[in-house]
Formats: C-alpha cells, structure tokens, sequence
C-alpha cells in the first residue's frame, strides 16, 4: 500500500484566503529556557490550509462541522488530474468519472505551485459553476480540490459553494496532491470536531495499492 499525506503543513507562512486569520504558533513553555516541557498555543482560523466546508459555512442552520458523517469523508475516492493550462474545471473533466463515485478530488497545476512553496495565489484553477453543476448531477457527495477555495468568484455570491453545500455535499479545499499517481484511492480525512463550527482544518491522506 502507498500513502501520500495531502495536507498542507500548519506553519506561522501558510498561505491564507484573503481576509482569513494569519496562522501563529507561539512558544508558551520551552526546555530549552529551562521550563520542565515544551508548550506552543496555535492560533488558527477554520478554514486555514487544508479543511473541510461543511453546510453551515454558507448556509444559516446548516450542518456543522462536528455533525458530519465521518462516514462521507472516509472511503474510496477518484482523483481526477486537470490538464495544466486550464484556469477552472469543466464539465468534460467528469466524463471518465465511474457511475455511483462519491469522492472526487481535483489534482490541477495548483498542486505543483504549492509544491515549489509559492504564497497565496489569486489565479488558482477552480471548480466552474457549470462543473458544479456536472457534481450533482452525478450523485457525488464529496468534493475535493488543490486550492484554498474552490471557486474564484469576482461577484462574491460564491455559487459553487452555495450549490454543492445546499445539496449536502461536503468540500474538501487546501490539498496538497503532486505526488498523487493514479486515479483509485482510499480517502482518510478527520476534521477538528468543533461544536458548532462553520469549518475545521484536517490532516487527509491518500492510501492506494
């Protein structure tokens, strides 16, 4: 079996959305100062690196993070590469998807840019509206993809989110997947349980034979 960890490293120079908390990780207690262990406080926001959107992110009374079903975000998944040169996701990228997929995962030309350690990038490869459309359409209930959004959206009316989480499909953002090969994988993803929370970061791992 191979595993490939795609998440993104928590670190003080993570990039960030725009608008969203810096990340900081401060020494509280330290060994080397003579205090009996190490103790760093972590601040972070919840949808820093890479971290699950569930409904409640745009949708008033929607499902938290904590109410979740691990279940979705835990089983086999098809990563879809994105040949380099596009700006979004289209329809036709979804045309080799098998019938019954429930998790998708977009590798684009995000990935290598992460790879090469480039800060926050307005001109990220996204998930089109029409894209969106195709998701449901097919029955997927996750969705996942390489950059710290899924849509770049000029109007601000975000309607990819609003149509994936309105339909309860869970999204997956901030991965981190160039060295993913292969198209079938098992998917382990476990969010921060936070009571209530509008998102929460997670370590995701790729497992395939």
């Amino acid at each position: 079996m191979v595993t490939v960890d795609i998440s993104m490293p928590i670190r003080p120079s993570m990039p960030t959305f725009p608008g969203d908390p810096p990340t900081a990780i401060d020494t509280l207690r330290s060994i080397a100062r003579g205090d009996p262990y190490n103790l760093s406080v972590l601040s972070i926001g919840t949808h820093s690196g890479t971290h699950v959107d569930p409904p409640s992110h745009f949708l008033a009374g929607g499902v938290s993070i904590d109410q979740l079903d691990l279940g979705l975000l835990n089983g086999p998944c098809r990563v879809v590469s994105v040949p380099e040169g596009r700006s979004s996701v289209f329809p036709s990228d979804l045309e080799g998807i098998p019938p019954g997929t429930e998790r998708l995962l977009f590798r684009t030309a995000n990935s290598q840019r992460w790879e090469r350690g480039e800060g926050y990038f307005s001109d990220f490869v996204d998930l089109s509206p029409a894209a969106a459309a195709e998701v449901l359409r097919r029955g997927v209930r996750l969705v996942g993809i390489d950059a710290l959004s899924i849509e770049a959206d000029p109007t601000v009316t975000f309607p990819v989110h609003r149509a994936l989480l309105s339909q309860a499909v869970v999204i997956l953002e901030g991965l981190v997947m160039a060295n993913v090969r292969g198209v079938d994988h098992s998917l382990r993803c476990l969010p921060l349980r936070i009571p209530g929370g509008d998102g929460g970061p997670c370590r995701a791992i790729l497992d395939s034979t």
